[in-house]
């Protein structure tokens, strides 16, 4: 697995799949990035560079653990654009890590490409989802076996009642199979410390990051999925109205990770916009 310096000497790792033009990928969590695969075949389309944030995967545990903070990994980001030899990078962020994908574009907008947002986190932005638009998205899968105790643990947790995190997610894949049982397994962040503090005091200024975005002309997908929720399609919605000439695309029938639950849509989707 080969790797760089980041900028205060930590040593992070990144994998590749496929050929042609990179694509710098961004996972969430912060969790290993193996999960997110080859995004569902979109690796024969471009050559996909999948960032280990640090502290997960192959990439070191730093020294100072507050710089695992959303805001301080953007310098990461860029180390690895440098690394790279890239003048500008097209740049793929997943649900928590399009918050860092978002603060890249509106720190380095001459260094940005296309930028492509996969059920995207909106923090960084401030937008704030409410626990009745996330109700609205889950009834949609009333006919499912599994929603009785599923929706039941949502309630409580959007009320602020302890609630049963692990009940919640067969709402995050189209299909509750072993396989989906296995890749939810294989996506939960590892380095408790890295969760913690990637969301800590000062790692958003959304007035500033809102100003930031509204001047981006780079070209924007944000791809939200029909049953996600994690990142409703009306948050999605709400996000993609900040960057000027963005476009929004929801996925039919398809959840938090979109390139499992319907793979040649979603490759074709975002092919076509990163051609």
């Amino acid at each position: 697995m080969p790797t760089f310096s980041a900028p205060d000497g930590t040593r992070l790792a990144y994998r590749t799949a496929g050929t042609g033009a990179p694509l710098v990928c961004v996972p969430g969590g912060p969790a290993d990035s193996a999960y997110l695969g080859d995004l569902g075949g979109l690796s024969a389309h471009r050559r996909l560079v999948v960032l280990d944030l640090r502290g997960t995967g192959g990439s070191a545990v730093p020294e100072d653990p507050a710089s695992y903070r959303c805001d301080r990994l953007v310098d990461d980001v860029e180390a690895l654009r440098a690394h790279l030899g890239l003048a500008r990078i097209d740049l793929l962020g997943h649900s928590g890590g399009a918050n860092l994908a978002l603060q890249y574009a509106a720190r380095h907008p001459d260094r940005l490409g296309r930028l492509a947002l996969v059920a995207p986190g909106s923090r960084a932005a401030g937008i704030t989802i409410t626990g009745e638009q996330r109700r609205t998205v889950a009834r949609l899968r009333a006919d499912e076996p599994w929603f009785a105790a599923a929706y039941a643990a949502l309630e409580a947790v959007t009320e602020g009642r302890d609630g049963d995190w692990d009940a919640i997610s067969p709402f995050f894949y189209t299909r509750w199979d072993a396989a989906t049982r296995a890749h939810h397994a294989e996506a939960q962040p590892r380095n408790q410390d890295a969760v913690a503090a990637f969301a800590a005091e000062g790692a958003f200024d959304p007035p500033a990051t809102r100003a930031a975005l509204s001047a981006l002309t780079a070209p924007a997908l944000l791809l939200a999925g029909e049953f996600d929720v994690n990142s409703p399609p009306t948050s999605v919605a709400e996000l993609a109205a900040l960057l000027p000439g963005a476009s929004l695309s929801v996925q039919p029938a398809s959840s938090h990770s979109p390139w499992l639950d319907d793979p040649g849509r979603f490759v074709a989707t975002l092919s076509r916009f990163l051609s």
